[in-house]
């Protein structure tokens, strides 16, 4: 009902930004309400961690490790969640997924963006 695509993503030097985007596109006819939207990463080898979340409402949820660095927002109007990243560290390296809650209980993922942080 819901499909994700991202983009933004890339290879940077530490110290730099990348921006990533998330749009979520709804089958012609069908009114469903988008509800949060996020960011995932997984680095090889590790577990799907959260990024940051944003609620409909704008409120926002940021793991620790990204604090300060990242931004989260979105554009209620087209269904776009992105992900401001400045300061990146080799550590922020991994497959960024975009995540979104929506309607009652359904919950939907995009395929995926590497970042690539050198040091």
């Amino acid at each position: 009902q819901v499909q994700l695509v991202e983009s933004g993503g890339g290879l940077v030097q530490a110290g730099g930004s990348l921006r990533l985007s998330c749009a979520a596109s709804v089958a012609s006819g069908t009114i469903i309400s988008i509800n949060d939207m996020g960011w995932y990463r997984q680095a090889p080898g590790k577990q799907r961690d959260l990024v940051a979340t944003i609620t409909n409402r704008g409120n926002t949820n940021y793991a620790d490790s990204v604090k300060g660095r990242f931004t989260i927002s979105r554009d209620n109007v087209k269904n776009t969640v992105y992900l401001q990243m400045n300061s990146l560290k080799p550590e922020d390296t991994g497959h960024y997924y975009c995540n979104t809650k929506f309607g009652w209980g359904g919950n939907a993922w995009g395929r995926g963006t590497q970042v690539t942080v050198s040091s």
